[in-house]
Parts: structure tokens; sequence; C-alpha cells
């Protein structure tokens, strides 16, 4: 009772409310309940001498930045032709910008031609880049100044993800700096059924700084660091053993994978590309604000983008811009772990003087509106799976929570193919369970007969694929099932549908 009066002290002016008789004889008092909780309703208010303070802040620090943005001569955005510049004007270029930094920013052929990719045959990305770089380059420079590293080494986003803190590889990688699972985790970046902290902007730059500066101080050059973080360390090793023993970058890329020898020249060039940009008639579009600013402030209940949006007048676009780390749009409550909310400067302040009331309109809307949030699952540490008869990728990947494209990721797997014996590295989400309903016993079935022997029918059930159907019937394969009922691709099948099984096969 306590709680709805709460509520309904918060929520007076945006509710419709119905009247109730009490439930107790001659009491004359009414219960006053919501029929709807409208969030769009709700008009939440800041502290007005705060808000003053915090709009004077922001006209000091940013109204800068926004008239430099605003000069942009726009007739230099109409394309005449594209600039095209002779070695010596490049070489110089980057002379100028090696000559401010502990980096080796060499000019080659190999640098000139990645620095045609970009110039020539990537300038919208370039230019998309540019406006993303107003938000999170500062970042960047931020925790590389911590970690006294070479602010360059800002531009290695830039290759890795063209700064697109969803990005992911085909073999797995994620976010701006594009993490392994694995090597994520060694750096403290944590996976779970709500949060991906590789797509984390400000925890996985951190990661990304305590990984490179591991492996400059294994190899004592920041270009063989960069090739390692592309390839890992080993196979730098190999590069330096089979180069006899040479340590210069440029000696041991003939021995490098293709990948990786392209790595570095892009590095350099995107270094050139980003300061020299004007130049080629490249500009920054689809701005962003600085990350400067922005605030932060640390969630104690769980909440959602939605909720947020509605609440605070901010658009679900620039809070998952802003946030992007949350797989679900929806923000968990951990009471050892709280997660934090980015928010622009000019909305924190109305986030915080209304945080109580947030938290309890955001409970409200999920109990009215029945929202069912995935549970909280941690990735766990990696186990060696041995592959038994009968089993494929399909009826492995549900056994640990995981999905098969995950498998093949993780083991370098081009097809589904799989052999008996083989061990399979899995970072599982459940542990095998015995009771698991797709590993039960099929119901008694009538037995029939065809030219191909003694079969049973099974019916098919909501939710169901070949793959659990095949797990109730040992050493039978979801490929044996289609094959049996001449289905060709796993998504024909249906609630409903009757199969042939023919256990004795």
């Amino acid at each position: 009772m306590k709680a709805k009066t709460l509520i309904l002290a918060l929520l007076f002016s945006g509710l419709q409310m119905q009247a109730f008789p009490s439930l107790g004889e001659g009491d004359k008092d009414t219960i006053i309940k919501p029929k709807f909780l409208d969030l769009e309703a709700i008009d939440l208010k800041d502290h007005p001498v705060a808000a003053r303070l915090d709009s004077l802040l922001y006209l000091n620090f940013f109204q800068a930045t926004a008239a430099e943005i605003a000069q942009i001569d726009s007739s230099l955005l109409v394309e005449t032709t594209i600039p095209d510049w002779h070695d010596s004007v490049y070489e110089a270029r980057l002379e100028e910008l090696d000559a401010l930094s502990p980096m080796d920013l060499d000019y080659n052929p190999v640098v000139r031609s990645f620095i045609d990719l970009y110039s020539k045959r990537r300038r919208e990305q370039v230019s998309r880049m540019l406006g993303l770089a107003q938000y999170y380059f500062p970042l960047f420079e931020q925790t590389l100044d911590k970690y006294d590293m070479p602010l360059e080494l800002k531009y290695l986003a830039v290759v890795e993800s063209a700064l697109n803190p969803t990005a992911r590889s085909r073999v797995g990688a994620a976010g701006l700096w594009q993490f392994m699972y694995a090597t994520g985790k060694l750096n403290g970046l944590t996976v779970n059924s709500y949060v991906d902290e590789r797509h984390d902007p400000i925890k996985s730059t951190e990661a990304a700084c305590k990984y490179l500066t591991t492996l400059y101080t294994i190899f004592g050059d920041w270009n063989l660091a960069l090739a390692a973080y592309n390839s890992g360390p080993g196979n730098v090793n190999k590069a330096i053993r089979r180069s006899g023993g040479q340590t210069n970058y440029w000696a041991i890329r003939p021995f490098l994978p293709r990948e990786t020898a392209g790595y570095v020249p892009a590095f350099i060039a995107v270094n050139y590309i980003m300061n020299f940009h004007e130049e080629h008639l490249l500009f920054p579009t689809d701005l962003k604000p600085s990350f400067f600013s922005t605030d932060t402030v640390v969630i104690r209940e769980q909440v959602s983008f939605e909720q947020l949006s509605k609440l605070i007048a901010l658009s679900q676009e620039e809070i998952e811009f802003l946030n992007p780390a949350y797989r679900y749009k929806v923000i968990p409550k951990l009471a050892k772990t709280p997660y934090r909310l980015i928010l622009p400067a000019d909305k924190i302040g109305l986030f915080i003087a209304n945080e109580d009331s947030i938290y309890s309109i955001a409970k409200e809307h999920f109990a009215q509106n029945k929202v069912e949030a995935p549970a909280l699952v941690q990735m766990n540490d990696r186990i060696r799976h041995k592959v038994r008869r009968g089993e494929v990728l399909g009826t492995i990947a549900e056994k640990y929570g995981v999905g098969v494209s995950s498998i093949r990721r993780w083991n370098g797997l081009r097809g589904n193919t799989i052999r008996v014996g083989q061990r399979l590295t899995i970072y599982p989400r459940k542990l095998p369970s015995s009771t698991n309903v797709a590993s039960s016993k099929p119901e008694p079935t009538k037995v029939e007969t065809s030219a191909s022997g003694e079969y049973q029918t099974y019916r098919v059930s909501s939710g169901e694929t070949f793959y659990s159907i095949a797990r109730k019937y040992p050493g039978i394969s979801a490929q044996n099932i289609m094959s049996w009922n001449n289905i060709s691709n796993a998504r024909h099948l249906k609630p409903g549908m009757t199969l042939k099984i023919y256990p004795q096969s």
C-alpha cells in the first residue's frame, strides 16, 4: 500500500485514476490505483538553480567547439576533383607528423596505397569517422595520457572498427578495439547476457591501453606492438625468427600474416588522413558532441532505455550511442557490480534530481507491461568438449547455451563438420543438465514399417528443432531426421508436423 501511495504521489498529474471501495467494513477511505502508466505524460522537473549552473558550464566549455564546426566553408563540401598529390608532398607531411611522435610513421608505396584507399575510395566512411572522432578521440586521449602512451594510438580504433562500438568481425572480435572474448576477459572485460563490455567505449579503451602497454613492454617497439595486437605475439615472434632475428617491423613484414602485413601501413595512413583531411576536401558528417560534454551516473535499480528516453526527453538512439554495451537496451541491477549510465551533461541533472522517482516509475512500468528480461548469466571460463558419437554442432551449442556460429569462431571451423573424438573449445553460458527438456526421452509412439525398415512417428512441438529432437534418440543426428523426411532446410520444421524416425538405423 505504501509503495502504491508513493507512486501516486509522484505520478498524480500524469495518470488516469480509478477509485475502488475500501475492503475494510465501515472504512470511508478509497484505494486509488493507476489504470495505465503513460510514460510520455510524466513531466519531470530539474532544480532551476542547478540547471542554470549546468547551462553556464556548457556554454563556457563547449560553445567554442560548436562555433568552429559551424565555420566550415560549405562550398568546400561540394566535390569537384578529388585532390591528388605527389609522393614528395605525402612524405613531407608524414615527416611533420613523425617529428612530433615517438612512433615511426614512415612513408613508402605501401602506405601510399592505403592513403589512396581512405582519401579516394572510402571518402564517405572517412567523413563519418571524422564526425564520430569529435566524441571518441577526447576519451581515447584521456586514457592514453593516463598510461603515458603516444596519443597517436587513438587512430588504432579507426583501423580496427571504423569507430563503431558495436562492430563485430567475422571471427568474433567485438567493439571499438576489436577484442576477442578470451583476450577481453584476460584484460578485465566482462560478457554476460545483459552486458558486453567489449562494446563499452570507456572500459574497452582502458583494456586496450593495458594490453598495448604489455605488448610494448615485451617488444620495445610500437610498430611491433601493433602487429602483435592484430595477430598475436606468437605470430610476431615467428616472423622475427624467420627473418633471422630482425626486430624492425618492415624487415619482418614479409613473414607476417597477410592481414597484419597491411595493418601498420593502414595505421600510418589513418594518422595521415585524420590530420590532413581538409587538404583532401574531406570534412566531418553526422557530428557528435564531445565526450567531455557528457557525464556519468551509477544506476541503482533496473531501468530501460525506453523508460529513460520518455522520462528525460532524450531519443533512444542517443542513449544507445552513449551506452552501446547494454545488449537488450536494459541496464540491470547488480549489487556487487553496479552499472553506469552516460548521458549528455544537460540531462544528467534532470536524472539526478528525479532519480528515485525514475526508479519507482520504471518498476511500475516493468510490472504493468510484464516485461520479461533475460536472466543475468555470466560467461564462464572456457572448457574443452570431446565430441561423442551422434553429436553435431547444434546439439553441443544447445548443451552449453551458446550459438553454433560462436563454436565455429572459437575453433576456427569453416563449416559444420566435426568428427568423433575432436576436442572443441567452448565458453559455456550454462552447464549441461541431465534434466534438460531437450535430452529427455521421447513419448512412446506407434511403430510402423516401410521399405526402409521400422520407424516411429514423432509430432513436433512448439519451440523444437531438429537438433533438440535428435537428442532424444541416441546415435541419431539432425541430418538423419532431415534426410528421412526429405527436408533440405531446417527452417521448414513447423509445430504439429509429423516426422519419421528410424531408431534402429
